[in-house]
C-alpha cells in the first residue's frame, strides 16, 4: 500500500497532462476560457478525491488504478470500455476543434451551468466511491466483496454511471460545443450498454445482488429508470 500514494498522484498529473493536450492543442490557443474552466474543474477533483481516497481508503485507490479495456476480464466489457475511451477523446478534442472553428455559439451563461453540472457528476461519483469501497475500475466481483446497498445506492442501482452521465452531458457545453453532444449521446448509450452487461455479472457472481436487484427498483434515475 505504501507505494500506492505515488502511483495515483503521478496517474492525475499524467492525466493533467494528457487532459491539456486534448483540449488546448485542438483550438490552437490557450486563450479559451471556457477549456481553462473545464481543466481546472477536472483536474482539481481528480487531486481532491485521489488525497481524499488515500487518507480514507487505500484499498480503493488501489482497486481503481487499473483502469480500461487491457484491464478488462469480460470480453465485451473489453469492447465497450474501447468504444467508451475513444468516445471520450472524440468529446474532447471534439469540443475543441468546434471551439477553435467557431462551430458553436454556446452562450457563457450555459457554460458555466455546465461547469456546476460537472463539478455535481463528480460530487455523486465521489459519494458513491465514499459508499462502496469495492468500487473497481472494471467489471469484477473482489474477495470479501458484499452487495452495498446504503447512501446512493438505496436510490439506484448504478449512481457512479448517474454521475457519469452528468460528466458527459454537461462537457461538451462547458467546452462551447454542440456538436461535442453527438459523441456524448452516444456515451449515455455506451454506459446504459455497460450497466446492463454488469448487472447479469453481478446476478450470477456477487451474493445477495438478486435481493438487492429485485428491491432497488430504478438503474440510473429515481422514479425514472
Amino acid at each position: 500500500m505504501n507505494s500506492i500514494g505515488p502511483k495515483a498522484l503521478k496517474r492525475c498529473f499524467f492525466f493533467a497532462l494528457f487532459l491539456g493536450v486534448l483540449i488546448f492543442l485542438p483550438a490552437r490557443t490557450l486563450a479559451y476560457w471556457q477549456g481553462w474552466c473545464f481543466f481546472v474543474i477536472m483536474i482539481s477533483c481528480c487531486y481532491a478525491a485521489t488525497i481524499y481516497f488515500l487518507k480514507k481508503d487505500p484499498a480503493l485507490v488501489s482497486r481503481r488504478l487499473n483502469a480500461g479495456p487491457i484491464y478488462e476480464k469480460e470480453p465485451r466489457q473489453k469492447i465497450i470500455q474501447s468504444i467508451t475511451g475513444t468516445l471520450v477523446l472524440a468529446q474532447y478534442v471534439g469540443g475543441a476543434w468546434d471551439y477553435h472553428i467557431h462551430g458553436s455559439s454556446v452562450p457563457a451563461t450555459l457554460v458555466v451551468i455546465a461547469d456546476l453540472g460537472i463539478f455535481t457528476g463528480f460530487y455523486v461519483i465521489f459519494l458513491t466511491l465514499r459508499e462502496n469501497g469495492f468500487a473497481s475500475a472494471i467489471v469484477e466481483v473482489d474477495r470479501g466483496q458484499r452487495v452495498i446497498s446504503s447512501g446512493p445506492y438505496a436510490r439506484v442501482r448504478h449512481p457512479m454511471y448517474s454521475g457519469a452521465i452528468l460528466l458527459f452531458v454537461f462537457t461538451p457545453l462547458a467546452l462551447s460545443s454542440w456538436w461535442a453532444l453527438i459523441p456524448g449521446g452516444l456515451l449515455i448509450a455506451a454506459v446504459i450498454w455497460r450497466l446492463l452487461d454488469e448487472e447479469q455479472f453481478l446476478r450470477r457472481n456477487l451474493d445477495g445482488y438478486e435481493a438487492y436487484y429485485q428491491r432497488v427498483r430504478y438503474r440510473l434515475v429515481p422514479g425514472v429508470w
